[in-house]
């Protein structure tokens, strides 16, 4: 499918989407955000691609959602529209590994696309900020959620009234990113990151996704049991099999991504109604 704001290329069972309005700095208008979630479900569906990579530009990931596309529009239009609703849970449904590679800017849904990743390396340039107080408004895709459970009550607070930046170097402190690394390399590492998930079974990737997700929406002890479940389910793979004998021959596995025949049944059972 051919895309207008983004480009997608798919190799070596990696897709990367780069965001492509270098002139408008990757604000987000809504038709961005469209064609992005269209790809990124392409690529989940895609039996070719184990990992994805988004990122944007050298200088700049994302400065925000379109503040044209926005300024006119009243609460009328915004609530009726579930304004940023649909691409937020389209983002959230897919269920292959996501690599956010972060350079220069990414503020506001910039910063809050990049959140919704599964993890973010970030360039030496990069800087992160919520700065919709600056306009009158609040986070609207998880600025106030999700930056609250990476770094904290005290820095969400800081940065979401005042607008101010952080950099790298402080998201990285601060649990925001997973790790910074030179600009110049920054699409290496996050092609050596994105390689080395995509060598790994895709039914254990999706399933290790899954069950961090899990911790974030319920008890810990209720976690532990999710965990523990698909922990069990595995063992009804091919991959476990071959990842354990691989381990004792001394050898790479070759994961199939596939579930022992007649085990799928019992293991849906077990893992969605514990």
């Amino acid at each position: 499918m051919a895309f207008e704001t983004i480009i997608v290329k798919i190799d070596d069972h990696i897709a990367l989407i780069k965001l492509n309005r270098h002139d408008a700095l990757n604000a987000l208008k809504q038709k961005m955000l469209a064609e992005l979630c269209t790809a990124l479900e392409e690529a989940d569906s895609n039996d070719k691609v184990r990992c994805i990579i988004l990122t944007g530009s050298e200088k700049t990931f994302a400065v925000g959602a379109d503040i044209k596309e926005m300024s006119e529009l009243s609460y009328a239009d915004v609530a009726s529209a579930n304004l940023f609703g649909d691409p937020v849970d389209r983002i959230s449904n897919i269920r292959k590994p996501v690599i956010a590679a972060v350079a220069g800017y990414a503020l506001g849904g910039g910063c809050e696309l990049a959140m919704a990743c599964d993890f973010i390396i970030a360039a030496e340039s990069a800087k992160f900020g919520q700065p919709e107080i600056n306009l009158g408004i609040v986070a609207g895709m998880g600025g106030t959620q999700r930056l609250t459970y990476a770094v904290g009550k005290a820095k969400s607070m800081d940065m979401n009234l005042t607008g101010r930046f952080m950099t790298a170097e402080e998201a990285e402190r601060s649990g925001l990113v997973s790790r910074v690394v030179p600009s110049k390399k920054l699409m290496e590492e996050a092609h050596s990151a994105a390689q080395k998930i995509a060598e790994k079974s895709l039914l254990a990737a999706r399933t290790v996704k899954e069950a961090v997700n899990r911790s974030f929406e319920t008890t810990l002890s209720e976690g532990l049991l999710f965990e523990r479940r698909v922990f069990h389910a595995m063992f009804a793979t091919e991959d476990q099999k071959e990842g354990m004998a691989a381990f004792l021959e001394k050898r790479e596995a070759q994961f199939r991504n596939r579930w022992r025949r007649g085990y799928f049944r019992l293991c849906k059972t077990v893992i969605f109604e514990y």
